[in-house]
């Protein structure tokens, strides 16, 4: 993966957020518009620019689109990916989302790494 699409990619505060919440396993694009607190649409639109540069990728169960990061990472998406990591420890915002994810997926019935359908559809 070039360098430059990796920094494209990054250069964007809410793609940069969803990111660093997917650095914690799959997540639904409800999960990601609850920690987030952004529309669905908007979310949904950040996602597309991630996966058309290979950034994340996604994949359908039953009703729900997963995304996660790249199974298979190159070496310079790895490297900045546990940079992100290091440094969003000590970013309020990053906290603050981890959190809101945290109760989200509390919330939301978890069956593994997916919601339920009626959990997720009361957290909208």
């Amino acid at each position: 993966m070039p360098l430059v699409r990796i920094y494209e990619c990054l250069c964007d505060e809410t793609r940069l957020r969803a990111i660093q919440l997917l650095t914690r396993g799959p997540l639904c694009v409800c999960h990601l518009q609850a920690a987030l607190g952004i529309p669905q649409a908007r979310v949904s639109q950040h996602l597309s620019y991630l996966r058309e540069r290979g950034m994340v990728e996604n994949r359908r169960e039953g009703t729900w689109m997963i995304y996660s990061l790249p199974a298979k990472p190159s070496r310079e998406l790895s490297r900045h990916l546990a940079c992100l990591q290091d440094c969003s420890v000590s970013d309020r915002r990053f906290r603050a989302d981890l959190k809101k994810l945290r109760v989200v997926r509390g919330n939301c019935g978890e069956t593994g790494n997916l919601p339920t359908p009626a959990a997720c559809r009361s957290n909208r």
